[in-house]
C-alpha cells in the first residue's frame, strides 16, 4: 500500500529556465516553493555569455526572491564559437558559474547566437576539461534534412560520440534526455572523477517520464505538451522512465520548465517549452509510482546531481501528501497569463510543506 506522506530532502532542479524582468519574478517563487538550488540556462536576449553579465543576472534573481526565501541560483554561460580558454578560467574562478551550456545554432529558443561547429570550441573544451567545468547539451542536430522526431539520436551518433573520444575526462551532461538510445550512450561511460563521481550524466523531465507524443495531439494540437527535444514515442518514455527509477546516478532531476506566456504557446508558431515549476515535484512523484520507485525519488532529486555538481546535499525537507488536487487552468505571468503543464488535471500527489512555499499554493 502507498504511503499517504512522501519526504525528501530539500532538491535541486539542475535545468531550469527563469526568464528575466516581469517574467522572473511570476515564474521565480514556484520554484524556490520546491528547490534549494537550480542550475539557471544562459539563453536570456542578449545570452549571458560573460561572466560578469552572469554575475548581474544573478543579482537580478537574488532581488526577485520572495521576502525570507533561501534559495540559490546557480550560473552557467552560453557557448558561442568565439568562447575561450581565457574565458573558461574567468567563469572558474568567479565561484558562481558552475557550467557552459551548448546550444546547437537554431535548435531551441534563444539558440540563434549558439555554436555552429562543434571544432569550433574545442580550445574552450579542452580547458573545460583541464579545470573540471561540466558542459551542458541541447542534444539536437539543426540539419533541415533530419526529422525532428530524430533529431537527438543522430546528434549523437554523428557529433556526441566523436566528443566524448576526443574529450575523455570532460564532464558532460546530456539534457533533457528523450531516446532509449540517449539514455544508452549515458550507460557506456563508465568512467568517475577524482571524486567518485560520473564523468557522463544526464537530466530528465517530469514531462517525458509521463507523456509520449500522443499528448501534442489528443483531442486536437495541444500546444502546452510542445518542447523541444519533442515527446517521443512510448518505448522511449518507457525507456527514460527505466534509467529515472533505476537508482543509477548518471540519471537525476532537471525539469526544463520553461515558461512561455499563453498567447506565445497558443499562435500560428507557438514557442517550444512545459512550464512544470508549479507541480514538478507532484508529477515526478507521479512517474515514479508508475514503477513502484518512490523510495528511489530522493536520491534522483536531491542526491545525484548534486554529487555531480561537487555541492553539498541540501538540508531541510519538502513533504507532499497523497491526496488529490486540480492543476490551476492558468496563472499570473508578466502582465498575462500562463498555462501550467496539465492545466486542469488532477494529480495524484500534492506538496504539503516547504521551505518558502506560497500562500496561494
Amino acid at each position: 500500500m502507498t504511503a499517504r506522506l512522501l519526504t525528501l530532502t530539500r532538491p535541486d532542479d539542475l535545468h531550469l529556465h527563469l526568464r528575466d524582468g516581469a517574467a522572473l519574478r511570476d515564474a521565480l517563487p514556484w520554484t524556490v516553493r520546491q528547490f534549494a538550488r537550480a542550475i539557471v540556462m544562459p539563453n536570456l536576449k542578449p545570452p549571458v555569455v560573460q561572466v560578469q553579465q552572469a554575475v548581474d543576472y544573478r543579482n537580478r534573481i537574488l532581488a526577485a526572491l520572495p521576502a525570507g526565501a533561501d534559495f540559490t541560483p546557480l550560473m552557467t554561460l552560453y557557448l558561442t564559437d568565439a568562447t575561450s580558454p581565457q574565458l573558461v578560467q574567468q567563469a572558474r574562478d568567479s565561484g558562481i558559474i558552475h557550467a557552459f551550456k551548448l546550444y546547437p545554432a537554431g535548435a531551441t529558443t534563444n539558440s540563434d547566437s549558439g555554436v555552429t561547429e562543434l571544432k569550433r570550441i574545442y580550445p574552450a573544451l579542452d580547458a573545460m576539461q583541464r579545470l573540471g567545468m561540466p558542459l551542458l547539451i541541447h542534444g539536437e542536430v539543426t540539419d533541415p534534412e533530419v526529422d525532428v522526431f530524430d533529431r537527438e539520436a543522430v546528434f549523437i551518433d554523428r557529433h556526441l560520440v566523436a566528443l566524448r573520444r576526443a574529450f575523455p575526462a570532460l564532464k558532460i551532461v546530456l539534457e533533457h534526455i528523450t531516446t532509449a538510445h540517449a539514455a544508452d550512450f549515458v550507460r557506456a561511460c563508465g568512467e568517475r572523477d577524482d571524486r567518485g563521481a560520473p564523468l557522463q550524466a544526464a537530466t530528465l523531465t517530469a514531462h517525458h517520464l509521463l507523456h509520449n507524443r500522443n499528448a501534442m495531439f489528443s483531442g486536437g494540437l495541444r500546444p502546452h505538451y510542445y518542447c523541444l527535444p519533442v515527446l517521443k514515442r512510448e518505448r522511449h518514455r518507457q525507456a527514460l522512465l527505466d534509467a529515472a527509477t533505476s537508482g543509477d546516478d548518471r540519471f537525476f532531476l532537471g525539469t526544463d520548465s520553461a515558461p512561455h506566456a499563453r498567447g506565445a504557446k497558443e499562435s500560428a508558431c507557438g514557442c517550444a517549452g512545459c512550464f512544470t515549476a508549479v507541480n514538478a515535484l507532484e508529477l515526478y512523484a507521479t512517474a515514479f509510482e508508475q514503477r513502484d520507485a518512490l523510495h528511489r525519488l530522493d536520491d534522483f532529486a536531491s542526491r545525484f546531481g548534486a554529487a555531480f555538481y561537487g555541492l553539498p546535499r541540501n538540508v531541510g525537507s519538502v513533504t507532499l501528501e497523497r491526496t488529490d488536487w486540480q492543476v490551476p487552468a492558468s496563472l499570473p505571468y508578466a502582465e498575462t497569463d500562463i498555462v501550467p503543464l496539465q492545466a486542469g488535471d488532477v494529480l495524484p500527489w500534492r506538496l504539503s510543506s516547504a521551505p518558502g512555499q506560497r500562500a496561494d499554493a
